[in-house]
């Protein structure tokens, strides 16, 4: 987070030197708050939100390690910086293993001190009011802008195609944009269209009556009328057997669903969110997906990042995953060392957070130390990246670098970009809009 929006809370007992850092770091145009003590340090975090604490560790009614305990209780992911006048070897060693961010001796170097408040602020959790959307970890600001349009679209009801790659978190995006909607009471459910056989699917969607077909004992609801009033997503719509893409389509314009074997027509209310990874207008070209169910899908579209276009959100996705992996499985582990982390921020990740979320639940298991070491993030890497890509995402990739190359030779230029990419303008514009760029991000 950018210096002039960030805002620190600083804890010590002695009153002049809590004054004298406040003043310096308020000159730097940090948004400084103050507290005297540990308790009134954890007063102040229920009254507004803090993006670090920093706080010395010697005090009297409380030390900063009990402070730090206690707000990683109730603050998870809110780094802590310690101060102190007596530092040695032994509680510098204790305070980072145990989670907190760094320790410094005063008097404090103050390149050091503002080295580690960038770098603790770059690795936070950024603090949020916006709980519709707080299994989205980000700083990311392509991905920020992202979840702005998801607010203002999860108002009305009108359908949402949500583009991005395997492993790129589209469902958990369609949670967060149901959960900001007015439907949020209600059911959220979710299936994936590629997964199924087109009978069970066409069942699972619409329901069936008894006897409908061989083993259809009695009557079953269907998705859309177990999702009344709240919202449907249809994982993977691209992989929808072109018969049942029919069925859907009628859905769609009537609001009404009939079961299997049924001869009665059901109402129903219900908002419709879709996901694929495949490139949806090539797949109408080729007659495999139908053009008026498209549009009907894709009122808004949204895309997501690749987790390598988001690199600045894979320290602070890191450490966020590793705690919640250390919770579950070892809680004695804390952190990755510096290489490690280096090391993970430098990976390709062809399989985005999926894959992200898989290596750091393997150095989570084989891990016998409080901190993760660049050799097991070396050898959970290796095993992940025995897996190639699907040829559509490695397709939509190099379309992706191409189109990026183009407009930076061209520094905007869609006129000579389209020709030496040897299209006209016309399809030269939907190739940059199927990959969500803007020429205007490329001028000087």
């Amino acid at each position: 987070m950018a210096k002039h929006t960030a805002r620190l809370l600083l804890v010590d007992d002695d009153p002049g030197l809590l004054t004298l850092l406040g003043m310096r770091l308020t000159s730097e145009g940090f948004q400084v708050t103050t507290a005297a003590s540990g308790p009134e340090a954890l007063r102040q975090l229920d009254k507004e939100k803090v993006e670090l604490v920093i706080s010395d560790l010697r005090m009297d009614e409380m030390d900063g390690l009990t402070l730090f305990s206690e707000i990683q209780k109730r603050f998870p992911g809110l780094p802590v910086i310690i101060l102190t006048a007596h530092g040695s070897i032994p509680e510098a060693v204790a305070a980072t293993q145990s989670g907190i961010f760094s320790f410094l001796t005063k008097p404090v170097d103050r390149d050091a001190l503002y080295k580690a408040i960038d770098q603790a602020l770059a690795q936070s959790v950024p603090v949020s009011d916006d709980r519709w959307r707080e299994a989205i970890v980000t700083r990311s600001p392509q991905m920020l802008r992202l979840l702005e349009q998801a607010q203002m679209v999860a108002q009305s009801d009108v359908s949402v195609l949500i583009n991005g790659q395997s492993g790129t978190g589209k469902e958990i995006l369609a949670q967060a944009i149901h959960a900001a909607s007015p439907r949020a009471g209600n059911a959220f459910i979710a299936i994936n269209c590629g997964a199924l056989p087109e009978q069970l699917l066409e069942s699972e969607l619409f329901g069936h009556a008894k006897g409908a077909f061989t083993g259809a004992i009695s009557a079953r609801e269907g998705l859309f009328q177990a999702a009344e009033g709240g919202t449907l997503f249809l994982d993977e719509i691209g992989d929808m057997p072109q018969a049942l893409q029919v069925k859907l389509l009628r859905v769609l314009q009537e609001r009404k669903v009939r079961p299997l074997g049924s001869n009665r027509d059901l109402d129903i209310n219900v908002r419709i969110l879709s996901a694929t990874h495949r490139d949806l207008p090539k797949a109408m070209e080729k007659k495999e997906f139908r053009e008026d169910l498209y549009y009907r899908l894709n009122v808004v579209s949204l895309r997501l990042p690749a987790l390598h276009e988001r690199a600045e959100d894979i320290p602070l996705l890191a450490n966020h995953l590793l705690r919640q992996s250390a919770e579950r499985h070892k809680p004695f582990v804390r952190s990755f060392s510096t290489d490690a982390m280096k090391r993970l921020i430098g990976a390709n990740w062809p399989g985005n957070v999926r894959q992200l979320v898989n290596v750091i639940e393997q150095c989570v298991a084989l891990t016998s130390s409080p901190v993760i070491s660049e050799a097991l993030v070396e050898q959970a890497l290796a095993g992940e990246n025995s897996a190639l890509p699907t040829f559509a995402d490695a397709r939509n990739q190099f379309e992706l670098n191409y189109l990026r190359k183009l407009l930076q030779m061209t520094k905007g230029n869609v006129t000579n970009a389209a020709r030496l990419a040897g299209r006209n303008r016309t399809e030269f514009y939907k190739l940059l809009a199927r990959h969500a760029l803007d020429a205007a991000d490329f001028k000087e």
